[in-house]
């Protein structure tokens, strides 16, 4: 017969083997979600089997399990096991799974920030630098600290980390602004596609924003891109800020761009020459008039054209 003394010490054993129990059954698609509400039930002595699962598991395609482990750690409060696993450094050659860790990485980070600590900061300050990733850059927006503007603008280059970096920058407000203006006027000499984007992506916040006294003359130069993607956020900038003259260029620079441009380019190119139209009706009437005595043939194909009867039509002209 066991004595009083021993009946701790075996609940606590009987309570980590049910929790192990449970942290396996994880694995099972069919009920492993179910799991995670267990597991927190469990308290304190599910943390070590969950901590062994998600650090010393190998990550697989399937992540689900891996993920409601990382549930039911937040569940249990256990950030600094969270704050580990973010920090682990995996070379994961296999692409596929990569992929998958990565929405397991995404969900340990959209829960860390819950906590809005500095050591949580500084994890996914550290773990953003290392490689953006969309829950990383989400979470760090959180704390909307201008410290973690590089990482931010660096995310803008990756499609699936851009809407979280612009959604961030934007809640920065004014603090982001120098930053992006830098962003925008800052072209590499050999301009690749990812910084392309990261540029667009500034212009366009920029677009939507209040400038600063004295920063539309930095960004005037912008007007000569021959990428729409930043000609046409710049374009709605000197709309708003620009001199008779810089909407003049404007103007000239969208009807060149119109050909080549996408359809969803080509309404907000519209929506910028109405804005133009009452201050430019001259310029904007003469294209109309020039481009309506082409040929059949051209007219009928002729873009320009199309957008400035539209534009006319808005105007009652």
């Amino acid at each position: 017969m066991r004595s009083e003394k021993s009946w701790p010490a075996a609940s606590c054993e009987s309570e980590r083997l049910a929790a192990e129990r449970l942290v396996e059954r994880l694995n099972s698609l069919l009920d492993g979600e179910g799991v995670v509400s267990a597991l927190v039930a469990c308290g304190t002595p599910a943390i070590e089997p969950l901590r062994a699962f998600l650090l010393k598991g190998t990550p697989n395609v399937v992540y689900q399990p891996r993920r409601w482990a990382v549930d039911a750690l937040a569940g249990l409060a256990a950030k600094d096991v969270l704050i580990e696993y973010l920090q682990q450094s995996r070379e994961i050659p296999d692409p596929a799974i990569r992929l998958a860790e990565e929405a397991v990485e995404n969900a340990a980070a959209r829960h860390l920030a819950a906590w809005k600590s500095e050591d949580v900061f500084r994890a996914l300050l550290k773990a953003a630098a290392r490689r953006s990733r969309a829950g990383v850059i989400e979470g760090l927006g959180k704390f909307q600290r201008a410290e973690a503007l590089p990482c931010f603008i660096k995310a803008l280059e990756d499609d699936c980390c851009r809407a979280p970096a612009e959604e961030a920058l934007r809640q920065l407000g004014s603090e982001a602004l120098p930053v992006l203006i830098e962003t925008c006027r800052t072209q590499e000499p050999s301009e690749l596609p990812s910084s392309l984007r990261r540029r667009a992506s500034a212009a366009e916040i920029l677009s939507e924003s209040n400038l600063p006294t004295g920063a539309w003359p930095l960004l005037r130069s912008l007007l000569d891109e021959r990428d729409p993607s930043i000609l046409v956020p710049v374009s709605r900038l000197a709309v708003r800020y620009g001199t008779h003259e810089d909407q003049a260029c404007a103007l000239r620079r969208l009807i060149e761009a119109l050909p080549a441009s996408d359809g969803f380019l080509c309404l907000r190119i519209e929506d910028i020459l109405a804005d133009l139209y009452p201050a430019h009706q001259r310029t904007l009437d003469a294209e109309f008039a020039r481009r309506s005595a082409l040929p059949d043939g051209r007219r009928v194909s002729d873009q320009v054209l199309r957008t400035l009867m539209r534009v006319r039509r808005r105007k009652g002209a």
